[in-house]
């Protein structure tokens, strides 16, 4: 009687077994490199940000009443996603010291998560 060509039930519990460690090694690294993905986009959208309403504030003599004030006036184009809470419209306002200067002094994140190294992101 010929044997039928295959893999046997231990063979694929090896194969699947090795698959396993595999992935259990490689999942951290790949969440770990995602969340400094996050955390350098985060970085950067908060200069962009910053860095208008700085021209801005140099242009007008005042901070803008809201963000899309900066898209209105064309100093942005789009108002960024804020990368931990994927909205543009999660952004935390930091008010202008007082009325006068307008309302929008400073953003920071919308997210309540910690960062890699411990510090919250709605601190940055």
């Amino acid at each position: 009687m010929r044997r039928a060509r295959g893999f046997t039930i231990l063979e694929l519990l090896v194969v699947m077994a090795i698959i396993g460690t595999l992935l259990s090694l490689a999942a951290p690294r790949y969440f770990r490199s995602m969340e400094k993905t996050k955390e350098s986009v985060l970085r950067e959208n908060l200069n962009v940000i910053r860095s208008t309403l700085d021209r801005y504030y140099s242009d007008m003599g005042v901070y803008p009443e809201t963000l899309q004030e900066l898209v209105d006036r064309r100093y942005l184009r789009k108002i960024p996603d804020d990368p931990l809470t994927g909205s543009d419209s999660s952004w935390s306002i930091v008010p202008a010291a007082s009325r006068e200067q307008g309302v929008v002094a400073d953003v920071r994140s919308g997210s309540s998560a910690r960062s890699s190294d411990g510090s919250a992101y709605r601190d940055w």
